[in-house]
């Protein structure tokens, strides 16, 4: 049991504190108290008031919630938002995606973009984000510089990318950047195979043997259009995640991102390998790439995380507006309005996520132990009167202009919905630059 004989650095006195793990749980008048960036304290207001603080903040009309947690992204693609929209996939990435990242993505292009994503995201309500770019050495920089948390997977592809022109190329960069950061307390690196059609067998094997050995997860696009799996069955005989299977890939380390298309054998093979599932309704919604039955994988049992993926298929960092989509596309997918309700969505968004990403011991939900990655939300406004259930408020009723503080590890990154270590201006401005040379307005 934590001492609380000894002064919290923060005591925190929200209307509702929503903890998620109980599951189902809103606890009314409680404190929340945190030292050394971890809660040691969780109790009604009557006990928390009696504890030596440094720090006592009253939070009325918030609901305090653990961060959300965005389990798949492409975050430097914020400066590609909006450059082709209301196009296919294969068509959006072969004739517009690939070529742009192949005149634009270095170095620079990288800190910029993931410096936006990072600021989207925390004023979002983001506390971890997943994600999956070019330059990854450069993303994690940003992240380390900016206080947030998050995973960085290598992207891996049997072609040239940016950053790294063969596939050993990239994995070794991986390894070594596995083995950098593998004591940070804020990043974890994983492995980043792009897609089945993009990575092959040899590769794959080499990713597994290597991800064993290191102990790392694995993050990658899987079955996420009806054409991907008919391609597969025609060249190869077998569906990607069979293939997957065979080759020893899936298991609780292995994220498959979108999964739009589950037969009865692809759900045996997720069940008993405990693969975790990562749900992108928005950008699976934008590119008409097909539904990911999420009820049907809750059911069974499958761990479900949900993701905004990049900003150029989304085209924002919303994690709260993703949530209340994947409820309400959830219903309409099962035929059932009883599918995912606002507290098992919650749950989706903060420690489903922090499952997913092999993280749930240090984030996810707001227990005594755990880093303090909290966000507030404020419903005291006109659109979330009155309120009967706080968390049903939050997810059916509630924008991203309603997250009103967050923290990481106990430190504030927002304060009265104003950054405290990223100048918004700046980002906008630098934002704006890149526009102009992208579009061809400025061409230097």
């Amino acid at each position: 049991m934590p001492n609380t004989a000894v002064a919290l650095d923060l005591l925190l006195l929200p209307t509702w504190l929503v903890p998620v793990e109980p599951a189902g749980v809103v606890l009314k008048d409680h404190g929340l108290g945190i030292r050394d960036g971890r809660i040691v304290f969780i109790g009604p207001r009557s006990a928390a008031l009696k504890l030596n603080a440094s720090e006592v903040r009253e939070l009325p009309d918030i609901l305090l919630s653990p961060g959300l947690i965005n389990a798949h992204g492409h975050a430097a693609m914020t400066l590609f938002r909006g450059l082709a929209d209301d196009l296919p996939l294969m068509t959006w990435l072969e004739n517009h995606i690939w070529p742009a990242e192949a005149k634009w993505v270095d170095e620079d292009f990288v800190r910029d973009g993931t410096d936006l994503a990072i600021a989207e995201q925390i004023k979002s309500g983001i506390t971890c984000f997943s994600d999956m770019y070019f330059f990854p050495k450069v993303a994690s920089e940003r992240v380390h510089n900016s206080g947030i948390r998050a995973q960085i997977a290598i992207p891996i592809l049997d072609f040239p990318i940016p950053g790294a022109i063969t596939t050993d190329e990239a994995i070794r960069q991986g390894v070594e950047l596995f083995n950098d950061l593998k004591h940070h307390d804020r990043i974890k690196v994983t492995f980043g195979p792009h897609a089945p059609y993009t990575v092959g067998d040899e590769t794959l094997e080499k990713i597994r043997v290597i991800t064993e050995e290191l102990d790392a997860s694995i993050h990658m696009h899987v079955h996420e259009t009806a054409f991907e799996v008919q391609q597969s069955v025609e060249q190869r005989g077998e569906r990607p995640l069979a293939r997957l299977a065979r080759l020893g890939l899936l298991g609780p380390r292995f994220q498959a991102v979108h999964m739009t298309q589950i037969s009865e054998e692809d759900m045996a093979l997720l069940v008993e390998s405990n693969t975790n599932v990562i749900h992108c309704p928005e950008s699976n919604l934008k590119l008409a790439s097909g539904f990911c039955p999420v009820e049907r994988l809750w059911q069974a049992g499958v761990n479900v995380a949900v993701g905004t993926d990049g900003s150029a298929s989304n085209n924002d960092l919303d994690l709260l507006g993703e949530t209340r989509t994947a409820a309400l596309l959830a219903k309409a997918v099962a035929g059932s309005a009883t599918a995912l309700d606002a507290h098992r969505a919650l749950r989706m968004a903060t420690l489903n996520g922090a499952r997913a990403l092999g993280i749930e011991a240090e984030t996810g939900s707001l227990e005594v132990g755990k880093a303090a990655d909290m966000v507030a939300f404020d419903l005291s406004g006109l659109a979330q009167q009155p309120v009967y259930d706080p968390v049903s408020q939050l997810i059916y009723a509630t924008g991203r202009d309603c997250v009103k503080h967050l923290w990481v590890a106990g430190k504030p990154l927002l304060e009265d919905r104003r950054l405290t270590r990223l100048d918004e201006q700046q980002l906008i401005a630098t934002a704006k630059a890149w526009g102009q040379r992208i579009s061809g307005r400025n061409e230097s």
